[in-house]
C-alpha cells in the first residue's frame, strides 16, 4: 500500500551535477523525517542528508556545500540536488522514511535505491 520509488540516478561526469527525486505513495497522512543514504561497494550505507518537516535540514561532511536536500509535503516528495559530483559520490542512493503515518498505523520506509556512477 506504501512504497518509496526513487529516480533520477545515472551516469554523470566528475564536477557534474544530478537531481534525485522520491515519492512517497499511497494513503499517507504525514511524514516525519525524509532523507537519503547511499551506499558504495565495500562501505557502509551513510546518512547523506536529511530534513524534517519543517524544513530543518542535516548533511554529511563529505557532502556539505554541494548537495540541497529539498521536500514538498503536500506531494510527500523528497529531493536531492547534487552538485560538483567526484568519484567518491558513486554509490547506490536510497530514499529513507523514519515514520509514515497512514490509516492503519505507522512505519519505516526504505526505497529500492537508485545508482550514481560518477565517472569520466
Amino acid at each position: 500500500q506504501v512504497q518509496l520509488v526513487e529516480s533520477g540516478g545515472g551516469l554523470v561526469q566528475p564536477r557534474g551535477s544530478l537531481r534525485l527525486s522520491c515519492a512517497a505513495s499511497g494513503n499517507i497522512f504525514t511524514i516525519n523525517v525524509m532523507g537519503w543514504y547511499r551506499q558504495a561497494p565495500g562501505k557502509q550505507r551513510e546518512l547523506v542528508a536529511a530534513i524534517t518537516r519543517e524544513g530543518m535540514t542535516n548533511y554529511a561532511d563529505s557532502v556539505k556545500g554541494r548537495f540541497t536536500i529539498s521536500r514538498d509535503n503536500a506531494k510527500n516528495m523528497v529531493y536531492l540536488q547534487m552538485n560538483s559530483l567526484q568519484p567518491e559520490d558513486t554509490a547506490v542512493y536510497y530514499c529513507h522514511c523514519d515514520r509514515v503515518v497512514t490509516a492503519f498505523g505507522y512505519r519505516e520506509l526504505w526505497g529500492q535505491g537508485t545508482l550514481v556512477t560518477v565517472s569520466s
